[in-house]
């Protein structure tokens, strides 16, 4: 899982799975059970971080981390190890590791466009499907594809509804669901669906440099959308940095409808003078921006449709039990079984296809191996939380009456028993760490970690992680230490919350499995706390060989 590194760990995992093999015993096996830390004695804080921790008034027993062996072993150095903290985004790995074990890094979503209506010349006489399958990457350019298939194949008109079936998943969190904090509009809040059409978001155009409009704040929506009014004209001019120019953003917007399908969102607040912005926010209601971007495309590729838009009542595809899934795909052109995720069949999958429901187009999202890169590197909530869900899909068939949501947690506890990793006091809730609930504590992290290096999928997961002083979230951290350009870590930030996982390496070739994590209302200071500690273990704190 390494990078080259001089002394890497290799012949320490090559010994042991000889060992393994002499002894018959599966190299898992060789992992030692974990302990409760109630007998071994907290480590003695490194000079740095214990400074840090001082300057940013931060307790130190605000802290909780471990280090040890990326390879095999107990921990070298630890405070509070046991301890279940709030993560914030290092929740991400837990998501990583077990779905690409579960799920595979060639696992992937889709999307697809069904009718059960005839084609009659240029006309579709009756409803179009659109399904969505899990797809990360289903923005407006993929949605212009899938629409253009259907030109081409001499569909000019639809004559029914375009009705979308978000069923997948079942009762997952829907627009309504409580919203993290204040601002829920920001895409870091956007609540994921099994269709998640651009992430239910718009774009949203916002300039105080309009020639035309001198003095005044102009925004409109990007792409401009049918039916849609943004009215700027209440927000003031202010002095402040254009990079920061959300900071006297009014939330939320005041939205109105004049007038049947029309709406008009009033932005409030203040924005810098000469800046011009671009960012993708929730405004509307998701229904309501799926039938815009949806009118938007289709009268851009010359179509026509005076139908609605509506929500599919029930599911057209009944996910697959366990027998189903083991039994070999008689689809035509099927995918690699390893593609779809357990439990989850494509439109025409015999026993579960309504009669008459054929396939006008699908598009297969790319794998999740490669999605992943993105998804640890910028930190994308939405993303993880749609992967989180997509852990529970094969066992919903077998478990009717439980969410997908509870089925992924359960996948999480299985997961850790199988590798006995205690998961006393875990607590998942969404996956991505953007949670006020989700706990975990340092020394099951790490044994996580641990574990995932040493199993099929310890690159994938590698080269998914920011590189200290590199890219992604770390690319401004720790570029003066020896961990630059090395340490492959996933950080975690929330308004309690700063936390740090991942893989140092050490001047003598070693490398470490971190994990640490402040819960504190002033923890945000001490996030220099935790570069200490990084920069402690590469720089050898943990002594010689």
């Amino acid at each position: 899982m390494s990078p080259p590194h001089p002394k890497s760990g290799l012949p320490a995992r090559l010994a042991a799975l000889a060992l393994g093999l002499l002894l018959n015993t599966p190299l898992l096996a060789l992992q030692p059970s974990p302990k409760t830390g109630a007998s071994t004695p907290d480590s003695a804080l490194p000079a740095a971080v214990a400074e840090a921790l001082q300057r940013a008034k931060v307790p130190a027993d605000a802290l909780a981390a471990v280090v040890m062996p990326v390879t095999a072993g107990a921990a070298r150095w630890q405070v509070q190890a046991d301890r279940a903290m709030q993560p914030a985004s290092t929740m991400k790995l837990v998501t990583s590791i077990v779905a690409l074990d579960r799920l595979g890094p060639n696992h992937r979503g889709f999307t697809e466009l069904l009718t059960q209506a005839p084609q009659q010349g240029d006309v579709l006489a009756g409803d179009l499907v659109l399904r969505g399958g899990a797809d990360p990457e289903l923005g407006l350019p993929q949605l212009w594809a899938l629409l253009a298939e259907l030109r081409w194949q001499g569909i000019r008109e639809i004559a029914g509804d375009i009705v979308l079936d978000r069923s997948l998943f079942r009762a997952a969190p829907g627009p309504n669901a409580p919203a993290f904090d204040a601002w829920p509009e920001f895409a870091y809040n956007s609540v994921p669906d099994a269709l998640q059409l651009n992430h239910n978001l718009m774009g949203l155009e916002i300039t105080s440099e309009d020639p035309a409009r001198p003095g005044s704040v102009v925004a409109r929506a990007w792409p401009p959308l049918p039916g849609l009014e943004i009215d700027a004209s209440a927000m003031r001019l202010t002095d402040r940095p254009c990079r920061e120019w959300d900071e006297d953003w009014i939330s939320p917007p005041t939205l109105v409808e004049p007038a049947p399908g029309r709406l008009r969102i009033s932005l409030r607040g203040g924005f810098p003078k000469a800046c011009s912005q671009r960012s993708a926010l929730a405004l509307i209601d998701r229904q309501a921006l799926a039938e815009r971007h949806l009118r938007w495309v289709w009268q851009g590729l010359g179509g026509e449709w005076r139908g609605q838009l509506r929500e599919a009542g029930a599911p057209l595809i009944a996910p697959l039990g366990a027998a189903a899934q083991a039994a070999p795909s008689t689809l035509p052109d099927a995918p690699p079984a390893n593609w779809l995720a357990p439990g989850v069949a494509l439109a025409g999958t015999p026993g579960v296809t309504p009669p008459g429901l054929r396939v006008l187009a699908r598009r297969l999202a790319r794998p999740w191996g490669e999605t992943l890169r993105m998804m640890n590197k910028q930190s994308d909530n939405a993303n993880s939380r749609l992967l989180y869900l997509s852990l529970g899909l094969g066992a919903m068939a077998d478990q009717p009456a439980v969410s997908t949501a509870e089925l992924a947690g359960r996948a999480v506890q299985a997961w850790m028993a199988e590798r006995r990793i205690a998961s006393a006091g875990l607590v998942m809730d969404n996956g991505s760490g953007l949670s006020r609930s989700e706990r975990i504590s340092p020394r099951q992290l790490a044994l996580m970690l641990q574990a995932a290096h040493n199993g099929r999928w310890a690159s994938e997961l590698m080269m998914s992680l920011p590189v200290a002083g590199v890219d992604g979230s770390m690319r401004k951290r720790l570029k003066t230490s020896p961990a630059a350009g090395w340490a492959r870590l996933k950080g975690g930030t929330l308004k309690n919350v700063t936390a740090l996982a991942g893989y140092v390496p050490d001047g003598q070739g070693r490398w470490w499995v971190l994990a640490a994590m402040i819960n504190h209302d002033q923890a945000a200071a001490a996030r220099p706390a935790l570069d200490a500690l990084v920069d402690w273990v590469a720089r050898g704190g943990l002594g010689q060989k």
